[in-house]
């Protein structure tokens, strides 16, 4: 494989056009098929969530009514007058038996309806009662009425002379309008098979079904199936909490896995729960899943014939052009070879038949280049030689100096000299703290000959920090800086503090002085130099803080963000300008020559 495609650009333009072409084409397939698998899904849940609303609006409606029937059976004079009679009147009985079976009346979700009275008078009702598990909450709760104006019973059986059925109990404590006493009680049956018939209509998805919890997630009406009063978690285990007023959650893994959707009902404080098998909507997919590898290996096809036939029809004139060259003389010119089109091919055929006239300039080129270069590189030695004729010069006059026994200029011409022979030392960038602080002590020695008696120069530093390398010309702009703005701006001599600690994370440096110090606002001004980028923020030469910026900025380029300057100080206390990088490793060859060695 690896010389078929290493010898002809034929076979690597087919294989490269072909692989970048089908990547693409198998990610879109994919990215097809994801996104419909998606949509089918999302689908199933809106269709789901859309019917449970649907079943909302019957059993919220129906409740709305039995809540208002149950009002209107609370004022009704009738049943107040009977409630609050000491005696039982079989004609009010039979007045409200009446009343109930006109309110029941077409209403198929009622099973009944009862008045209960207090006392031994019997209870009303239009449909008589042979039997009942019906447990009033306030045989559990005896203050329950107290707090709540309604109670909703789970599903219970009760026995007429109709036969045994399931019914739900709506139950409402009965006061008098008067006094506002309790005098009885009123409960409206409904017919729980009506409401899971209802609700066994409701259509999901293939395999899907629905069911109604009561607050407690116990099952009020579902499939078959499902024994009613039970928990949800008997058939689900582990199916977690209902969060929020609806919504969906995955239930199981793999086969198995089912999509839980959920919608609390306001009214009655009762849940509608779908329950969808996940491979209901997949088995959707499939057909789409086998649609899309159709097109794409159709697709795939397409493209690798048309690319085969497109770099055949492009690599044709260039493989004439090959054969061309390959019987060609080195040792004579390149023959000219004949145009027989415009286009990108034919271009180069030009271009070649060109190059035999462009080798005698090339080669005149080459020739002036290599002049050049020679020039430059006499220049620089020329440079290079610059620096040790001042370094001679500077030593001469420090010899007449001595000569004549004027020893402040021979010290002072001696400190210059190794000043400028450490900065210029052949542009080398690092060098040891022990060298760094010898070409501090040089400017010193200058400056202190210069205005003697000014300042007084400390220098603290550990012992180990004596031979570790550091970026040099650091500390030097620092003291310079101290000195200028700080200690010869003030009255009376001042004092400059250098310190220099090794610690596990690198070395510490620092540059005090008690000079003026700065105004609060000209060191924000230099703080903001500092933090800002300099192609970001460039400041004329004569705004001032142009050493601290320099040094700053080496010391971000060398040794990131964190080695920054840090200034603190405070008007008329003085000013200390800190540092700290890590201990460097550095080539050799980059490390400068002490400074008691000629350069």
């Amino acid at each position: 494989m690896k010389n078929w495609v290493g010898k002809s650009l034929k076979h690597k333009l087919s294989l490269l056009i072909i692989v970048t072409t089908l990547v693409p084409l198998l990610f879109l397939g994919l990215f097809s098929y994801t996104t419909a698998e998606g949509l089918a899904e999302e689908k199933a849940k809106s269709a789901g969530m859309n019917t449970l609303r649907q079943v909302e609006v019957y059993l919220s409606t129906m409740v709305k009514d039995v809540e208002n029937m149950s009002l209107f059976l609370i004022g009704h004079n009738g049943v107040q007058n009977y409630l609050k009679s000491p005696e039982s009147d079989l004609i009010q009985q039979t007045t409200i038996i009446n009343f109930l079976t006109n309110l029941a009346f077409s209403k198929d979700y009622i099973a009944n309806i009862i008045v209960e009275p207090l006392g031994s008078k019997p209870p009303i009702s239009h449909k008589s009662i042979t039997g009942s598990d019906f447990m009033d909450i306030a045989a559990a709760v005896p203050d329950y009425y107290e707090l709540h104006p309604k109670w909703w019973s789970d599903v219970h059986r009760q026995w007429t002379f109709e036969g045994a059925r399931k019914v739900i109990t709506l139950a409402r404590p009965i006061r008098s309008t008067d006094k506002y006493k309790l005098i009885g009680k009123v409960q409206i049956n409904l017919d729980q098979a009506v409401i899971a018939r209802q609700i066994r209509q409701a259509a999901l998805e293939k395999g899907g079904f629905v069911m109604l919890l009561d607050e407690k997630d116990r099952i009020i009406a579902g499939p078959d199936n499902l024994e009613t009063n039970l928990p949800l978690s008997v058939y689900y285990p582990d199916i977690g909490p209902f969060n929020g007023e609806s919504g969906f959650l995955d239930y199981g893994s793999g086969a198995d896995k089912k999509t839980v959707l959920y919608k609390t009902m306001s009214s009655a404080n009762w849940k509608l729960v779908g329950i969808i098998p996940t491979e209901a909507y997949r088995s959707q997919n499939h057909y789409f899943l086998v649609l899309t590898a159709v097109a794409v290996s159709v697709a795939m096809l397409f493209v690798i014939i048309f690319v085969v036939f497109l770099i055949q029809k492009i690599t044709k004139p260039l493989s004439a052009l090959t054969s061309f060259l390959k019987n060609a003389s080195p040792d004579e010119p390149l023959p000219a070879i004949p145009v027989k089109s415009i286009d990108e091919v034919g271009q180069l055929i030009v271009s070649y038949n060109r190059l035999s006239s462009r080798i005698v300039k090339l080669t005149d080129e080459v020739k002036h280049n290599e002049s050049l270069k020679k020039e430059a590189d006499m220049q620089a030695l020329q440079l290079q030689i610059n620096p040790h004729f001042l370094y001679n010069t500077l030593s001469s006059i420090q010899w007449l100096a001595l000569m004549n026994r004027d020893d402040k200029i021979a010290g002072m011409v001696g400190s210059l000299s190794d000043f400028l022979r450490f900065s210029l030392n052949n542009g080398q960038e690092y060098c040891h703290v022990g060298q760094e602080m010898m070409h501090v002590q040089n400017y010193v020695s200058i400056q202190s000959i210069r205005y003697p008696e000014k300042f007084r120069f400390h220098v603290q530093m550990d012992a180990e920090a004596q031979d570790q390398l550091m970026l040099k010309l650091l500390l030097q702009p620092l003291v310079e800086n101290a000195m200028l703005h700080g200690i010869l701006k003030r009255e009376g001599p001042g004092e400059i503090a250098v310190t220099i600690a090794c610690s596990g994370q690198g070395m510490h440096f620092s540059v005090a002085d008690n000079g003026i110090g700065i105004p609060d606002e000209r060191l924000e001004w230099l703080r903001q130099q500092l933090t800002d980028a300099p192609e970001k923020n460039p400041q004329p030469a004569g705004k001032g803080g142009y050493g601290l910026r320099n040094v700053h900025s080496r010391l971000v380029l060398h040794y990131g963000r964190e080695a920054g300057l840090q200034i603190e100080s405070a008007e008329g206390q003085g000013t200390k300008i800190s540092f700290r990088i890590p201990f460097t490793g550095v080539a050799a060859g980059s490390i400068p020559a002490k400074a008691d060695e000629s350069a």
